[in-house]
């Protein structure tokens, strides 16, 4: 299916330069929006976070529910389109950025390519805002220069700060209370100690995993 989506969007791609010279109008339709799509409505620029599609009845046509995120101001906005709707979709370019330090309500990245510092909204990145780490690179996307989403893990590793001492437990599902670094507050095993570093799902904000010490310098 993938390989059907990617061949579709690019005989679209060919269609639209044979039309209009260029890729400035490409559109989409609503049955094809995927999570991670960016779409451009009334000027603004969307990343699209959640797709839902719903059948119609025999009066009724079915409808696509889409979240969307402003790339600008990282508002959240829920909207429902016919699934023949045609939309503008905007084709971006990737580049590796490093993230420096997070400012009030944005976040200030470099682009390893120029070196050119940019701010992207917290509110945008969710958990990890809080849970990056100055010097981790990631990727980003841009449209006519401006960044439109940046690309997170899917976890990312942290400090326990404080936590109860470890302990052996002949169950599994044990747990404890342990502040990160950063104070955020999670749920680790037992036998996780201070100072160790923990694996975070950056969707949930739960402990994934203890990081190995060996496994990290054997990478």
């Amino acid at each position: 299916m993938p390989h059907l989506l990617a061949r579709n969007w690019y005989f679209r791609r060919r269609h639209a330069e044979e039309l209009t010279g260029s890729l400035e109008k490409l559109m989409v339709l609503a049955s094809e929006l995927r999570e991670g799509m960016a779409l451009r409505i009334d000027q603004q620029v969307y990343r699209v976070l959640e797709v839902e599609s719903k059948a119609g009845t025999a009066k009724m046509g079915g409808t696509v529910r889409v979240r969307l995120s402003n790339v600008h101001t990282g508002h959240l906005w829920d909207q429902h389109f016919r699934p023949l709707e045609r939309l503008d979709d905007v084709e971006s370019e990737k580049r590796r950025v490093e993230f420096l330090y997070s400012d009030g309500p944005n976040c200030i990245f470099q682009r390893l390519d120029t070196f050119e510092q940019f701010e992207f909204p917290a509110e945008g990145l969710g958990l990890a805002e809080a849970l990056l780490q100055p010097g981790a690179e990631v990727p980003a996307e841009f449209f006519e220069g401006e960044p439109i989403s940046v690309v997170m893990p899917d976890a990312v590793e942290a400090r326990v700060r404080s936590t109860a001492p470890p302990a052996r437990s002949q169950q599994d599902s044990g747990r404890k209370e342990a502040t990160l670094e950063n104070g955020m507050i999670v749920q680790v095993p037992l036998f996780v100690a201070p100072g160790e570093l923990v694996s975070i799902d950056l969707k949930t904000g739960r402990y994934v995993e203890r990081v190995r010490t060996q496994h990290k310098k054997s990478a």
